[in-house]
């Protein structure tokens, strides 16, 4: 009897499980298993959609490929088909803010007001609100003097944004026109109070009073607006002029007011309060320089006219 891996004699080496020095292990399945490992799958790529291109037609050997007949007309008639999507007016709004920038006083006012409407307006065409706004009052001066509750009363103008596109243009060019005259010899400097006093008073819808005051070497300490009356009639109490001449420390006075009407005319009532002010002033030492009322785009001076 031999054992594992022992010589019978015949030179021959009985079956085992050892042979030539290797081992043989006998695998075991176990019922519906596989033996080896399952080979991996490749992940799974997507497909991403290719944007159809236009057919390349070679072209002779050294030039750059030429697109097929019939893709440049496409092309264009995609643009076109877009530019119909867009409003109309967005190139209009262009090519006026070109035409401003070349020549801003060669623009009629109505399209001066389409510009300024712009920011309140982005979505439609601003010509028909500019040219009611027009129509309505009269001029652009009456547009920008308008009083926000009679801007609201033209159609397409109801609207906090266009009241506000108005007004603040009024301010700019009233503060522009008072710079003119703020730290500088006011009696020297007459035509820039004029017009000061036309942009801020001129088209007001009723009478304003104000007061210009002035240290002695006539520049301007403070211009003040002391009551504001009717459509022809505005109370002005000498005492509180002089009042609030010596609060401000004010050696000089110049009186404005306006005539809604556009006429400048002194009235009789105009002439007797301007000489009650001027006496009362001269009291404390206070020098009433001239009185201005101011009508549409003209004025009459008291001290011009000999009523001082």
């Amino acid at each position: 009897m031999t054992g594992w891996g022992e010589d019978d004699g015949k030179g021959a080496t009985a079956a085992g499980p050892i042979e030539h020095g290797l081992v043989e292990r006998e695998v075991f399945r176990e019922p519906g298993r596989l033996d080896e490992t399952p080979a991996p799958v490749a992940p799974v790529v997507p497909v991403v959609p290719v944007a159809p291109v236009a057919p390349v037609v070679p072209g002779t050997p050294g030039s750059r490929p030429r697109r097929a007949k019939g893709a440049a007309p496409a092309a264009a008639a995609a643009r076109t088909a877009a530019d119909k999507d867009k409003p109309h007016h967005l190139g209009h709004r262009e090519r006026l803010r070109q035409r401003f920038l070349v020549s801003p006083a060669a623009l009629p006012d109505y399209e001066l007001l389409e510009m300024m409407l712009f920011a309140a307006k982005t979505r439609v065409d601003t010509k028909p609100v500019a040219k009611l706004l027009l129509s309505h009052f009269g001029s652009l001066a009456g547009v920008l003097n308008a009083e926000p509750a009679r801007i609201r009363e033209v159609r397409g103008a109801d609207s906090d944004a266009v009241v506000t596109a108005v007004k603040v243009v009024r301010e700019a060019a009233e503060r522009l026109a008072r710079a003119e005259i703020l730290q500088r010899p006011v009696i020297a400097s007459w035509q820039a109070l004029l017009d000061y006093c036309q942009i801020a008073m001129a088209q007001n819808p009723v009478e304003q009073f104000r007061i210009l005051f002035l240290d002695r070497r006539h520049a301007l300490i403070a211009d003040e607006l002391q009551q504001r009356g009717t459509i022809d009639h505005t109370p002005v109490y000498p005492r509180e002029v002089v009042k609030r001449a010596l609060d401000l420390g004010a050696s000089g006075l110049i009186m404005v007011h306006n005539h809604p009407s556009g006429d400048p005319t002194p009235s009789r009532a105009d002439i007797d309060m301007t000489r009650q002010v001027r006496d009362a002033a001269s009291g404390v030492g206070v020098t009433l320089h001239d009185h201005l009322i101011i009508g549409h785009g003209q004025h009459a001076s008291f001290k011009s006219l000999g009523l001082l």
